[in-house]
């Protein structure tokens, strides 16, 4: 298949160049702003028609969850209206979509994993816009796959873990928000798990990945220092209340993975185990 990646250079995009090498069968157009500007309707057209796409993984987005807030225009356009113009160009093909989103579509108000089919309810800019986009995509491509994520990191980009290793070492003591519940990520976990799709083929429809386990984003940093070996850092928890933002975050956004699992017979790691991996590439 000839596969187009949209925001290569995102923490996403960098660990599917990688495990391009691994799946050579596929022909990978991979494309950030500079390649393929996603706003541009007329663009893409061109780009997925010339080419002769056959899928397309968008992994481009507006991320910035406070920035958001003040710039919903912008993030609308990446986030919502983008992912409407690559699904509908691939849908007049004929081909499948795999779109990124996120557990910010959840108010996380909830105590129990959240499944596919709970009722969304975004208090964010960002979170309304990925929402947004998960329907337009649905709307426009009918071999479209959404996949909700949280708490994305990697060794590439800007991050949660990067950056309480970096403040780790630079500060005596941290204070680490504990009252928000969720489960972390590794980008490279979750492009095994889109590649698992692409080669299985796409059963469309809504699902979740992240890694398994639950913690608190206080535990996480603890566990981030332990590994890396921070020994001269104290951390605090916080209460959401003392550490104000302008954009709304979920108290509890633990995502279901049984269905991706299932479908595409997936063993998903442990969270401390796929940290403790990234951890020693950094």
């Amino acid at each position: 298949m000839k596969i187009l990646i949209t925001g290569c250079n995102g923490q996403l995009g960098n660990e599917m160049q990688l495990l391009e090498k691994e799946n050579p069968q596929h022909t990978y157009f991979n494309t950030d702003v500079a390649e393929l500007d996603i706003t541009d309707q007329q663009a893409i057209e061109t780009f997925v028609n010339e080419n002769q796409i056959d899928g397309i993984v968008n992994c481009a987005a507006y991320t910035a969850v406070d920035k958001a807030e003040d710039n919903e225009d912008l993030c609308t356009l990446l986030n919502a209206e983008a992912p409407a113009y690559l699904a509908a160009a691939i849908g007049k093909r004929g081909g499948w979509m795999i779109q990124i989103s996120t557990d910010y579509v959840f108010d996380g108000t909830q105590h129990t994993p959240y499944t596919e089919d709970a009722d969304t309810c975004p208090n964010s800019v960002y979170g309304k816009t990925k929402l947004v986009g998960e329907l337009n995509v649905q709307k426009f491509c009918a071999q479209a796959m959404i996949i909700r994520t949280a708490w994305l990191y990697s060794t590439f980009g800007n991050n949660f873990v990067k950056t309480m290793i970096r403040l780790g070492k630079e500060k005596p003591e941290l204070g680490v928000i504990f009252d928000q519940i969720g489960t972390p990520t590794y980008a490279r976990d979750l492009a095994v798990a889109i590649f698992a799709a692409i080669n299985q083929g796409i059963v469309p429809g809504i699902y979740h990945f992240s890694n398994e386990g639950v913690i608190s984003w206080y535990d996480f940093t603890k566990a981030i220092h332990r590994i890396a070996g921070i020994t001269t850092c104290h951390v605090r928890p916080l209460h959401t209340a003392e550490y104000p933002t302008p954009a709304n975050r979920p108290h509890y956004s633990v995502l279901d993975k049984t269905k991706i699992k299932q479908t595409y017979h997936l063993e998903v790691p442990y969270w401390e185990e796929s940290l403790a991996a990234c951890i020693a590439k950094l």
